[in-house]
């Protein structure tokens, strides 16, 4: 072998044993730390699931067609000066039933899941039926509004 190619080959070994004395931590220093975990923006704990009832508003359609139910109904009654009063009041007890019904039908009730999330922030999530989530479980939130349960 020539000169040159000693020269070569003693550098390769070297560079050999170099790179892998630099992939090893030396004895008694500390090891390098795995990078963090991603941070899940939308995990946290549920801090509340609550029952929300909202009354439902009346356009006033439900009175009127309560009123004109009851004056019917009232002008069925007695005769004369009775027959008016009965009218008078089947009309304002119509309206106020047909008032009162016309709310019920338009009343909304929902549920809502609160939830603090990891980054410190809360986020609450509506739903139309009751959620199997409690308090205290650890969820995260899909798509903006729906949750899943992730393990302890």
């Amino acid at each position: 072998m020539n000169n040159a190619t000693k020269w070569l080959a003693r550098a390769s070994v070297i560079l050999a044993f170099g790179g892998w004395a630099h992939a090893q931590p030396l004895p008694g220093t500390p090891a390098t730390q795995a990078p963090a975990p991603a941070v899940c923006t939308t995990c946290g704990v549920v801090g509340s699931v609550k029952y929300v009832e909202e009354k439902g508003q009346g356009s006033g359609a439900g009175a009127v067609i309560g009123g004109v139910a009851g004056g019917v109904l009232g002008h069925q009654i007695g005769s004369g000066r009775g027959n008016t009063v009965a009218t008078i009041a089947g009309v304002g007890v119509g309206a106020l039933a047909g008032n009162q019904v016309e709310k019920n039908v338009k009343k909304k009730s929902y549920w809502v899941v609160s939830v603090d999330l990891d980054n410190g922030k809360k986020q609450s999530v509506t739903s139309s039926s009751k959620p199997e989530f409690k308090q205290g479980d650890r969820v995260k939130i899909l798509d903006g509004n729906r949750l899943a349960l992730l393990a302890n």
